[in-house]
């Protein structure tokens, strides 16, 4: 059971439902990284404070657990730690000697240990990592898809572009385009709000 800290932040904690299990959080700010993880990678494993890395800091035994391993689809590994920035500054002195370590340890292990801010999880991809999760498992016709990827394929296009090429009333190729991003068969730069003039490519 994973340890509830004191603190002047609210604490979210709970499971998050992933394709590929179930995983902790105990913080809003970690509840959002899970789901920008999981958005970004659909085969991402993540699991909660997976290791206690022991070490040694001025003649004094002291252990570090991070918050998360993220095993990447692609084969990547990271140790990962989520900390607000005040806490971060507020806690550098102590924290500092702990990273080191975890950097070590991570780095023996074929891994690479990152620390992660609110600046590096909320913004507009988690804004859309949000809205499109729960698309990521609705249905799509068929024969419609493969027409909005081969358009996709053959030639650059805008949203509105393809929409207005899809042999479908507007509601409905709406929402196959807007599904087939979440499953990441259509690709739109998702760091700015999509609009009718955003490029959309196919995977």
């Amino acid at each position: 059971m994973r340890r509830i800290p004191l603190s002047h932040r609210s604490h979210v904690t709970g499971f998050q439902s992933l394709g590929t299990g179930l995983t902790e959080h105990e913080s809003a700010l970690e509840r959002d990284f899970v789901t920008l993880s999981s958005f970004r990678d659909a085969g991402a494993v993540l699991t909660a404070q997976p290791v206690t890395i022991r070490f040694e800091h001025e003649g004094r035994r002291r252990r570090y657990t991070p918050d998360f391993r993220v095993a990447w689809s692609d084969g990547a590994i990271d140790i990962v730690e989520i900390k607000y920035r005040v806490d971060l500054r507020a806690s550098w002195y102590h924290l500092r000697p702990a990273f080191a370590a975890a950097r070590a340890w991570a780095g023996a292990h074929g891994a690479r240990f990152r620390v992660v801010t609110e600046r590096g999880i909320r913004g507009s991809a988690l804004d859309a990592a949000k809205r499109l999760l729960p698309l990521r498992s609705a249905p799509v016709d068929a024969a419609l898809a493969e027409d909005a990827i081969a358009a996709a394929r053959a030639s650059a296009t805008s949203f509105g572009d393809l929409l207005d090429a899809l042999p479908a009333s507007r509601e409905a190729g709406l929402a196959l385009i807007w599904r087939l991003i979440a499953r990441g068969a259509l690709v739109a730069d998702l760091s700015a709000p999509i609009t009718a003039d955003t490029r959309i490519t196919a995977s």
